[in-house]
């Protein structure tokens, strides 16, 4: 199943964890990664069981409406290889170093929340893979079962194992994004080439050419097989046809975006700074800034550590007769983890750290601690329009 990108390396236990995605609920963790389920699951196990009950019903008569339980309990087996195939994405991102945020099951199967861009093509290239492997893997395991067992529920729910981790697995490895196959095609041309974006850009097109193939599956069912489409069959190359074009244009459209990123640096868009007491007046505070020709305001302790930086909105919202008699501190957002960064931030890591933690302003900080300046995310955002 299809893996998030990963991203640069940071500490696990360090990050802040994104809102949970509405929708979904927590089941546990695998190597300390939050394991969801989507709502859309408890409706593919339905269908399951329905799709299944006749099949049940002729392998052991007699079940009545036990058959449609004998069908979600597959449901769940059949979910828990999925699962195996997800965990394997996330250990293997996390053995390269790279922070893994979830793994989520959903109606089309699973995806592995793993942040940012790969560093090189090796690591993307093990995290992709290693997917597919393990549900070849488990279906390959599941067939000498399949054999010894007599006939009966479970030699069914070992066959149904079998076919749909084989199956699960060899299509996983069609090279289009959003893919497994597509981030390996991208691995191997990025190797190649030497360009990360030409390797996205080829396996997104890889991932729209699947899309088309899928959704002309139903009409080649007859003369190639000879079985007659259903509207069964159109819908679900319909559904999958789109979940394919959605994954590479999005994916060709962030590669795009991602282009431009190496341009942004955080020490180049920031704006000086003037270092105040938090107790002056706004009026007193603005006038050493306008002296000291500085474009941002940040207030000090009685010891001088940076406490707090001036909204620039709210400054500019307040009326001038009032400025004179309002302490500027009034006006400034606290210093809380991550509104600090270093001032040699740039590309993705900036981008990344300023997401993290979404304000107007963020104080830049030299390696020694000392104040470098202010990076105003509207001065980011325009940077990044500009390119």
């Amino acid at each position: 199943m299809p893996a998030d990108h990963p991203r640069a390396p940071d500490a696990q236990d360090d990050r802040v964890r994104r809102p949970r995605p509405p929708g979904t609920f927590r089941i546990g963790q695998i190597g300390g990664v939050d394991v969801l389920v989507t709502t859309s699951w408890f409706l593919i196990a339905a269908l399951i069981a329905v799709v299944l009950a006749p099949v049940v019903e002729d392998t052991q008569p007699g079940l009545d409406a036990w058959k449609y339980l004998a069908g979600v309990a597959f449901a769940v087996l059949l979910y828990l290889s999925v699962l195996l195939h997800e965990a394997s994405h996330a250990l293997v991102a996390k053995r390269l170093g790279y922070p893994v945020d979830s793994i989520t099951l959903h109606f089309l199967g699973g995806a592995t929340a793993i942040e940012g861009e790969a560093r090189s093509p090796r690591d993307e290239f093990w995290i992709a893979v290693v997917g597919p492997l393990t549900s070849v893997v488990v279906g390959l395991a599941a067939i000498p079962v399949w054999l010894l067992l007599p006939d009966g529920l479970l030699q069914l729910a070992f066959m149904g194992l079998m076919m749909a981790n084989l199956l699960v697995g060899v299509l996983n490895l069609v090279p289009g994004l959003p893919l497994d196959g597509g981030r390996v095609l991208k691995s191997l041309v990025w190797g190649v080439s030497g360009n990360q974006h030409r390797g996205t850009i080829a396996a997104g097109w890889g991932g729209r050419v699947a899309a088309v193939a899928v959704l002309a599956w139903p009409l080649l069912l007859d003369p190639l097989l000879g079985v007659r489409a259903t509207l069964v069959d159109f819908l679900l190359a319909a559904v999958v046809a789109g979940f394919l074009w959605a994954g590479a244009t999005a994916a060709m459209q962030s590669a795009r975006l991602r282009r431009r990123l190496p341009s942004l640096v955080a020490r180049t868009l920031a704006r000086r700074a003037v270092t105040v007491a938090g107790d002056l007046s706004v009026a007193e505070a603005v006038r050493l800034a306008q002296e000291s020709g500085a474009g941002a305001i940040v207030t000090l302790t009685s010891d001088g550590r940076p406490v707090g930086l001036v909204n620039e909105a709210s400054l500019i919202a307040m009326p001038l007769e009032r400025r004179a008699w309002v302490a500027v501190s009034t006006l400034a957002r606290g210093l809380e983890d991550g509104l600090s960064l270093p001032a040699g931030l740039r590309g993705e890591d900036l981008i990344r750290a300023i997401t993290r933690k979404p304000a107007h302003e963020y104080l830049l900080l030299e390696d020694d601690g000392s104040i470098f300046g202010v990076l105003a995310t509207a001065d980011v955002d325009r940077a990044f329009s500009q390119r």
